[in-house]
């Protein structure tokens, strides 16, 4: 079954369901196997690991996957975006910071420009500078965003702003779509497509080890929450308005709310951390998912994530 909408035609695919591009889970295999089952796979350059984003590029073939950057981050290393254009990708995605800076050179690279936002204000902004695209992204997702709207409500309402002052501009839906009814929903909302992140992670291609799997299918939605503990005790410098969606655990249990004193026994904490880390214990180590995860019951390999969302898509949309 195919779905046919203006993403699908601008982008040259099948399919209107996207890659997030989650931080080294979206590595190569996982996009190539999204692009490849008719979606459009978008490599996590995440927080600019010059060497790691040249592997990727490497092991896939150019034209066929785009990338994706933590805009703030690649404000430290701009270089990265320069590695990203030479091979062609077939979009670039910026979140969480000013695109402005970079919008010239990706448009001069004949490369289409999809940018995130969390509410209307972002989106008027982004829309304003020309992008091709933009995300919507509600509270549900996971990892970063301001989380302060939800995406049945933010969906619409940046929809009718496109359509009255940028009606050429795609827009994508994110946050909570992790089947053929999410999906459905997205469309029937006046998006382009879906922006698909934890369904994806939950995939046989994505880096992710077994007991991550594991711990995830044992979750709810309700098991996740808005956390700001993992950037301290990782140091990652996000402004200050930003948290993520993680699942809830001991860790989080005990330094949620109580920031101020992780930040006075960071030491400590981090090597708790990255020894849990490297034990894939997963009672204190980070796992990054969506309030979708209460929804995913099995692994499955990426191609038939994307031919099952689409199918039940297609046929709720047509009941």
């Amino acid at each position: 079954m195919l779905l046919q909408t203006r993403l699908t035609e601008v982008l040259d695919i099948k399919h209107p369901v996207v890659l997030a591009p989650m931080d080294y889970v979206s590595d190569a295999s996982l996009a190539a196997a999204v692009s490849g089952a008719g979606g459009l796979g978008l490599i996590g350059g995440g927080y600019g690991d010059r060497q790691w984003l040249i592997d990727q590029f490497d092991r896939v073939e150019p034209g066929t996957v785009g990338c994706g950057f933590i805009t703030w981050a690649l404000g430290k290393e701009p270089e990265l975006l320069d590695i990203a254009l030479k091979r062609k990708p077939k979009a670039i995605f910026l979140s969480f910071g000013d695109p402005s800076p970079y919008v010239a050179k990706i448009r001069n690279a004949g490369i289409p420009l999809i940018c995130q936002v969390h509410n209307v204000e972002q989106a008027r902004k982004a829309l304003e500078l020309g992008v091709d695209a933009l995300s919507a992204q509600g509270a549900e997702a996971g990892g970063h965003g301001l989380g302060t709207r939800s995406t049945f409500t933010l969906v619409p309402e940046v929809a009718d702003l496109i359509s009255a002052t940028a009606p050429e501009t795609l827009l994508l839906a994110a946050g909570g779509v992790g089947d053929g009814r999410g999906l459905a929903a997205a469309l029937a909302l006046g998006a382009d497509g879906a922006l698909v992140g934890t369904r994806f992670y939950a995939t046989h291609e994505a880096a992710i080890s077994r007991k991550a799997h594991a711990t995830a299918l044992k979750a709810s939605g309700d098991d996740t929450v808005r956390s700001s503990v993992y950037d301290l005790v990782r140091e990652k410098a996000w402004p200050k308005e930003y948290s993520g969606r993680v699942l809830r655990n001991d860790f989080v249990s005990r330094w949620h709310g109580q920031e101020p004193a992780l930040s006075q026994t960071l030491g400590g904490a981090q090597q708790t951390f990255k020894a849990a880390v490297e034990n894939q214990d997963y009672t204190i180590a980070n796992l990054i998912v969506g309030e979708v995860v209460g929804q995913i019951n099995e692994i499955l390999p990426a191609a038939e994530v994307v031919e099952q969302m689409v199918k039940e898509a297609g046929h709720r949309l047509m009941a």
